[in-house]
């Protein structure tokens, strides 16, 4: 494939990528991530309440996306504060109370919160009034949406380094990591993109990730829009396929790093990145410095969100277990940093030792 034709077929990604998040000015459209792949329903959310049960929910999901939903939901937050009380305090208060409940919606990914109080500390406490603040928090929350494409965009060409001279190359991914799950091209299924668009790709083998089948709804239905070559397997097939030499590499996204490291990302990951280093097989993590916690030294450290009974207990809506039975239910584990060979950042690819990288890419950050 030439240059110009690489350049063509990354366009035309970009173009064909799916939209889930647009902010028209008035109310936030939400591509129903619940509703695919047979339905590719939007919700017109005019309150913040709609926003935060939309991301409860999961209709829209993935971590740079939740936070990007995030910001423009503080716009519909503060015209609802400003309209209820004539009393700047009042209005502070009621708006610091809506924020709160957003935040809350989703403990682990990191990107939520970040979004968030970037809002609230840097926008909504210099501000004398709510009003002045309303056409801030709006130009912020655009700010957000416009960086996690520019990220995504970055974070795909310094994934693609790790592939360099290589071709025929088969990733295996879990859960989403796409444009559906941030505001541009993806964190993981970037670098997928990055890599079909220089042809050097030959598949995608995308988990299914169970209990909510992101990877066969939302990664399968994704890439095969996009015209990728996609196979699904369930997730208890991905330490046969490396075994019998399907695999090249995994490539995964992430919903929160620590300082050492340590990934926690959709349920089921830390199982892939145990088969992958028992079949010596790289395992990267792609994900936008929003997603890294500069907080936390330990993955043990991280919140993991508990959800529903009933996702594991119903499949499709039918009935698969015995509806009195207990049910363990985490929506996220964490993968240890001794099993990650790099982690693909807008800053560049870090490798180990990561506390020392990552300590790094957050002083190129600040500054």
């Amino acid at each position: 494939m030439s240059l110009q034709e690489a350049v063509s077929s990354l366009n035309t990604l970009k173009s064909q990528s799916m939209k889930s998040i647009t902010w028209n000015g008035e109310s936030l459209i939400l591509l129903d991530q619940t509703q695919l792949p047979t339905e590719e329903i939007y919700i017109d959310c005019t309150d913040w309440r709609q926003v935060a049960e939309a991301i409860k929910k999961l209709r829209v999901r993935g971590a740079p996306a939740i936070g990007v939903a995030a910001g423009y939901g503080l716009i519909l937050a503060a015209r609802e504060a400003i309209a209820s009380a004539p009393d700047e305090v009042t209005q502070r208060a009621n708006f610091l109370e809506f924020a709160n409940i957003l935040k809350e919606t989703r403990p682990t990914a990191i990107n939520l919160a970040w979004a968030i109080d970037r809002i609230v500390t840097n926008i909504v406490f210099p501000c004398d009034t709510m009003v002045a603040a309303l056409p801030l928090i709006e130009a912020e929350a655009k700010a957000i949406d416009l960086e996690d494409q520019r990220l995504n965009e970055a974070m795909a060409k310094a994934g693609a380094t790790l592939f360099e001279g290589k071709k025929g190359i088969r990733i295996l991914t879990h859960c989403n990591a796409g444009a559906l799950a941030t505001a541009g091209l993806g964190t993981a299924l970037g670098v997928v993109r990055e890599l079909y668009s220089q042809g050097q790709l030959e598949r995608v083998y995308a988990d299914e990730t169970r209990p909510l089948l992101q990877g066969a709804r939302l990664t399968a239905f994704e890439l095969h829009h996009d015209g990728i070559p996609v196979t699904l397997l369930t997730d208890n097939m991905a330490a046969y396929a490396m075994q019998q030499g399907l695999i090249d590499a995994v490539i995964v996204g992430a919903d929160r790093i620590t300082t050492e490291g340590d990934v926690a990302n959709k349920i089921g990951t830390y199982g892939v990145a145990l088969a992958a280093k028992a079949h010596n097989i790289p395992f990267y993590v792609a994900a936008p410095y929003s997603t890294f916690d500069f907080t936390l030294q330990k993955g043990s450290d991280i919140p993991i969100e508990m959800r529903s009974p009933e996702e594991v207990l119903c499949f499709g809506g039918i009935p698969t277990a015995p509806t009195d039975i207990e049910v363990l239910n985490p929506a996220f584990d964490v993968t240890p940093h001794e099993l990650v060979s790099a982690i693909i950042t807008e800053e560049g690819v870090l490798t180990a030792p990561y506390n020392k990288s990552i300590a790094d890419m957050a002083k190129k950050i600040i500054k």
